[in-house]
């Protein structure tokens, strides 16, 4: 099995959150079109990212942390 390329390979709502997770220009496209124009990044949702990419808490998908972000900005 290889290793996802979050630089290179499509991201998806369906795309699980690997420990190699790194957040590349493809990841920041995926959330600003999941997200919108405004998405950034900050350093709580940085780390929930973290957690999720190591198996911590609920999320493991890319759908679900576009929903975590939109849910943080009360969307």
């Amino acid at each position: 099995m290889t290793s996802f390329d979050w630089h290179a390979d499509p991201v998806g709502r369906d795309t699980p959150i690997t420990p190699s997770y790194r957040a590349t220009q493809n990841v920041r496209r995926f959330f600003r079109r999941e997200c919108g124009d405004d998405f950034r990044f900050d350093r709580s949702f940085m780390a929930w990212m973290k957690a999720a990419a190591l198996g911590q808490g609920n999320a493991r998908t890319m759908g679900e942390a576009a929903d975590e972000w939109r849910r943080r900005q009360g969307r």
